[in-house]
C-alpha cells in the first residue's frame, strides 16, 4: 500500500486522494487538460474565423459585383463649357453643323455654299472652302445622310446636284509627336454637279451612302421624282485600300407621275427605299432596286393622323428608323418591320421633348440616341432602345438654329439666332440600359413585335444592342430543370437504398465509386456530351426514349419475379445484396431497348423520328439541346445529391427504425414514417445544393448546347445560360463598356439567385430539423 504524505494544514479532496492512491500524476493530468482545452478553444476560434472569412469573402464579392453594375444606372450629365463666336466666318445662314470625333474641330455649312472648319470651343477659323457652285446658280435644297455618315448634298436651281463630304485626317508632327487634325472636303462623285432633274430646280433632296454606294433622290419643280445611284468600281488592289481612288458607275431613273404636297424626302440606310412624306399624313415608298430594273414598285401607307403638324424629320443611326417631331413637342419613332416594300411602317414608340415645337433634331452617330431642342432652348435627349430620357438642360436663351452632337456622344454644339455658339460636355456612357430594357419586351428595329432578345454585338456599327437578360435567365432555369429532372430521382432513390437497405459491405464499395464521379472535370463531361453524346442521342433518339420506358419497367418486373421466387432461393442471397442482381438486368434491357428501337422507328416513324417530329408535330430538333445537357449535367449533379442525402439517411439513429420494426411496422413503413422524415433536412439540403450546382454550371452547358439565347421550353432546343454567356463574352468585351458591365450584372443575378436558393434551403432545413428532431 502506498503511503500518502499530507502536509499539516493543507486541504485535499477525496478525488485527489483517490488519484494519488491510484498512482496518477496529477500535474501531468492537469497539463493534458489544459492542452486539450487550448486545442478545443483554438479549433473553435479557427473554425469561427474560417466561417467569418467565408462570409466576408462573399460580401466582398457582392460589393465588387455591385460596384461594377451601379454605373449602368447612374444618370447622364451635361455641363456647360462656354460660349464663343466664329471669327471670319461666312455670313450665310447655317444649313448644317457638325463636329469631328475628338470634338475639337467644328464644321459649319451655310446656304451661300461656304464650308467653314473652326476650333471648338474657341471659334478660331481653321479653314474655309467655297463649294464649286457655278455663277448665276442658286442652292435650292440641301440634304445630309444618316447620322454615322459625313456625306452631304446640294440641289441647285439648274436641276443638278453636288455630293460632298467633310473628312478629317489625324497626324503627328514634331519631335514631341503633337497630334494635329486636318479637315478637308471630298467629292465622291466629282466636284462637278451632276444633272439629275433635267434642268428643273431641285426643290427636295435626299442622300444616303452605304459601303461603296451612294443614292440621291430629288424632287423637281414639277414634283417629279429623280433617283441617282452611284456604285463604286474597285479593282483587286483598291479593294484592300479604302482610301484608294476609284470611279463610280452612275445610273439615273425618273418617275413622271407627279407627287403633290411632299413635305420630306428620305432614303433609308440600306439603300432599299425612297421614302416620301406627304402633308396629309401619307407616305409613299419606292423600291430602289426595282426602279433601276424598269419595274417600278411603290406602296402607299397612312403612317400618321392627317392633322399631324410635322416640324422636323431625322433618320436614326443606321437609317432604319424615322424620327418625326410634331408641333406639340412629341417625337415619334417609325420603322419598317419587313424588307418587303409592301410592309407598312409601324409606330414603335413616342417621346415628349417639351410642350412647344421642336426646332432642332439630331441623331447621334454611335448610339441609338437623339436630341431635340424647342423654341426656348430647352434640350432633352433620349435613347430609343431603352425608351428613356438620358439627360436634359437649358442650352440656349433663344431659339437655336442648329445643334451638333460629337460622334462619341460626349459633346454638344449649339448655334443660336444671334450667331452665338455654346459648347457642352456630356457624360452618358450607358444610355441604352434601363431596368425595363433588361427585363421587359423591347421592340427592336426590324422586328415584327416586341421580344426578349440577347444579341450583344454585330459587324455593323449601326447595330442596335439587345441586352435582355430574360433569355439567359430562362436558359439557366431550363438547364437546371432538366438536369434535376434526371439527377434528383436517381440520386435520392439511390441514396435511400444505399443508406437504408444495402448491406454495409456493399455500401463501402458503392458509395466511394459514386462519389468518385464528382472528381471528373466538368470540361471533360462537356467535351464528351458535345462530341459523343449529342450525335449518339440524335442517331438513336427512339432508343433513348425506349431506355427511359423499358428500363424502369424491367426493374419492376425483375423485382416482381424475385418476390414470387421460393424463399429457399431468395435466402441464398444475403440481405442487402439484392441490388447486385439488377446489374445484368439493367445491362440486358438497356441493350434490348436500342435493339428494338430500329424496327419500331421503321414501323411507326418511317425510319426517322427526327423528321417525323419536325414534319408532323412541328417540333424542331437541334443536335445539342436541353436533353443532352440534362443527361450530362445530371451525371455531374448526381454525386453531390447522392452523397449528402445518403449521409443524412445513414446517420439516422438506428434505434428509431429498430423501434418501429419492433412495434410491427414493415421496413417500407419504417422508411416512410420514421427514416425519411428524420433525414428530410439533409435530403432537402442535398437537392438545393444540387440545384445550385446546376444553376452555376458553365462548361457543360457551354459545350453541350447550341448556346442560342432563346426562350423555348422544347427539350430538343438549345439555350444559353447566364454562366455560359459570361464565359463566352467576357473575353471579347471592352472594359467598362455597357456590354462589360451587363455581364457583371448577369454575374450578380447568378450570385443573388444561388444565394436565395441556399438561404431558402437553410430556412427549410432548420424548420424540418426542428419539426422532426423530437422523433
Amino acid at each position: 500500500m502506498t503511503d500518502i504524505q499530507v502536509e499539516a494544514g493543507s486541504e485535499i479532496s477525496e478525488k485527489d486522494l483517490f488519484d494519488a492512491s491510484a498512482g496518477i500524476d496529477l500535474e501531468k493530468l492537469r497539463a493534458q487538460n489544459r492542452l486539450r482545452k487550448f486545442l478545443d478553444t483554438s479549433a473553435r476560434r479557427i473554425i469561427s474565423l474560417g466561417g467569418i472569412g467565408v462570409i466576408v469573402t462573399l460580401l466582398l464579392l457582392f460589393v465588387f459585383l455591385l460596384s461594377e453594375v451601379v454605373p449602368l444606372f447612374q444618370p447622364a450629365t451635361i455641363d456647360y463649357v462656354g460660349e464663343f463666336e466664329l471669327i471670319e466666318n461666312s455670313a450665310g445662314e447655317t444649313l448644317h453643323l457638325a463636329m469631328e470625333e475628338q470634338a475639337e474641330v467644328g464644321f459649319r455649312l451655310t446656304d451661300d455654299g461656304a464650308a467653314s472648319f473652326f476650333e471648338v470651343p474657341g471659334g478660331v477659323l481653321i479653314s474655309r472652302e467655297d463649294l464649286p457652285v457655278a455663277q448665276n446658280t442658286f442652292i435650292t435644297s440641301f440634304a445630309s445622310a444618316e447620322a454615322d455618315s459625313n456625306v452631304l448634298a446640294f440641289g441647285f436651281d439648274s436641276g443638278s446636284v453636288l455630293v460632298f463630304a467633310h473628312e478629317y485626317r489625324i497626324g503627328f508632327i514634331g519631335e514631341d509627336n503633337v497630334r494635329t487634325i486636318t479637315p478637308f472636303l471630298t467629292y465622291p462623285l466629282g466636284n462637278e454637279p451632276i444633272d439629275l432633274a433635267q434642268g428643273d430646280a431641285v426643290t427636295k433632296l435626299a442622300v444616303s451612302s452605304e459601303n461603296d454606294a451612294i443614292v440621291v433622290a430629288a424632287l423637281d419643280g414639277a414634283n417629279r421624282l429623280h433617283v441617282l445611284r452611284a456604285d463604286r468600281e474597285r479593282n483587286l488592289i483598291s479593294s484592300f485600300d479604302p482610301d484608294a481612288s476609284s470611279d463610280y458607275e452612275l445610273r439615273q431613273v425618273s418617275i413622271q407621275e407627279p407627287l403633290n404636297n411632299v413635305q420630306e424626302l428620305l432614303i433609308d440606310g440600306d439603300l432599299r427605299r425612297v421614302i416620301v412624306l406627304l402633308n396629309s399624313g401619307q407616305m409613299r415608298v419606292y423600291d430602289i432596286a426595282r426602279l433601276f430594273t424598269g419595274n417600278e414598285s411603290s406602296a402607299d401607307f397612312e403612317f400618321a393622323q392627317p392633322d399631324l403638324d410635322i416640324t422636323q424629320v431625322e433618320l436614326l443611326l443606321g437609317g432604319m428608323s424615322l424620327l418625326i417631331s410634331s408641333a406639340d413637342g412629341t417625337v415619334y419613332q417609325y420603322f419598317f418591320t419587313d424588307q418587303s416594300i409592301a410592309s407598312p411602317p409601324v409606330l414603335a414608340r413616342s417621346f415628349t421633348v417639351t410642350d412647344s415645337p421642336v426646332v432642332a433634331l439630331t441623331a447621334e452617330q454611335r448610339e441609338k440616341n437623339f436630341i431635340g431642342v424647342d423654341q426656348q432652348g430647352f434640350l432633352r435627349a433620349f435613347n430609343t432602345t431603352a425608351n428613356r430620357e438620358t439627360f436634359s438642360a437649358r442650352v440656349a436663351r433663344q431659339a437655336p438654329v442648329a445643334i451638333a452632337a460629337a460622334p462619341r456622344g460626349n459633346a454638344l454644339l449649339v448655334e443660336t439666332e444671334s450667331g452665338q455658339f455654346s459648347f457642352w460636355q456630356i457624360d452618358n456612357p450607358h444610355p441604352d440600359v434601363s431596368w425595363a430594357a433588361l427585363w421587359n419586351e423591347v421592340w427592336y428595329e426590324g422586328y415584327a413585335e416586341p421580344d426578349y432578345v440577347w444579341q450583344s454585338s454585330a459587324t455593323d456599327n449601326a447595330f442596335e444592342p439587345k441586352y435582355s437578360l430574360v433569355p439567359l435567365t430562362f436558359g439557366t432555369l431550363k438547364a437546371a430543370f432538366y438536369a434535376m429532372l434526371l439527377a434528383a430521382p436517381l440520386a435520392v432513390c439511390g441514396a435511400i437504398y444505399t443508406g437504408y437497405f444495402m448491406a454495409p459491405a456493399m455500401r463501402r464499395k458503392v458509395k466511394p465509386v459514386v462519389e468518385l464521379m464528382e472528381a471528373l472535370p466538368t470540361v471533360v463531361l462537356g467535351f464528351l456530351a458535345g462530341l459523343w453524346l449529342a450525335p449518339f442521342v440524335e442517331n438513336n433518339l427512339l432508343g433513348v426514349f425506349a431506355v427511359l420506358i423499358i428500363l424502369p419497367m424491367s426493374i419492376l418486373l425483375a423485382s416482381l419475379v424475385w418476390y414470387v421466387l421460393p424463399k429457399r432461393i431468395r435466402h441464398t442471397v444475403p440481405d442487402g445484396w439484392e441490388a447486385a442482381l439488377l446489374v445484368p438486368v439493367v445491362l440486358f434491357f438497356g441493350w434490348l431497348s436500342f435493339l428494338v428501337a430500329a424496327p419500331l422507328e421503321a414501323l411507326f416513324f418511317a425510319g426517322d423520328l427526327r423528321t417525323w417530329l419536325s414534319s408532323d408535330l412541328g417540333i424542331t430538333y437541334d443536335q445539342r439541346n436541353a436533353m443532352v445537357v440534362g443527361f450530362a449535367m445530371g451525371f455531374a449533379v448526381i454525386p453531390t445529391v447522392f452523397s449528402i442525402a445518403e449521409d443524412a439517411i445513414f446517420t439516422v439513429p438506428r434505434h428509431l427504425p429498430y423501434g418501429s420494426l419492433a412495434l410491427g411496422a414493415t421496413p417500407w413503413q419504417s422508411l416512410y414514417y420514421v427514416v425519411l422524415p428524420t433525414a428530410s433536412p439533409g435530403i432537402f439540403s442535398a437537392l438545393m445544393i444540387g440545384l445550385g450546382r446546376a444553376v452555376g454550371e458553365t462548361m457543360i452547358v457551354l459545350m453541350a448546347t447550341g448556346n442560342t439565347p432563346i426562350i423555348d421550353i422544347n427539350i430538343f432546343e438549345g439555350m444559353r445560360t447566364l454562366a455560359a454567356n459570361i464565359a463566352v463574352e467576357i473575353p471579347e468585351s471592352e472594359v467598362n463598356s455597357t456590354h462589360y458591365r451587363i455581364l457583371f450584372l448577369a454575374a450578380l443575378v447568378l450570385f443573388v439567385f444561388t444565394f436565395l436558393i441556399n438561404t431558402v434551403a437553410e430556412v427549410v432545413r432548420q424548420r424540418l430539423r426542428g419539426r422532426y428532431s423530437v422523433l
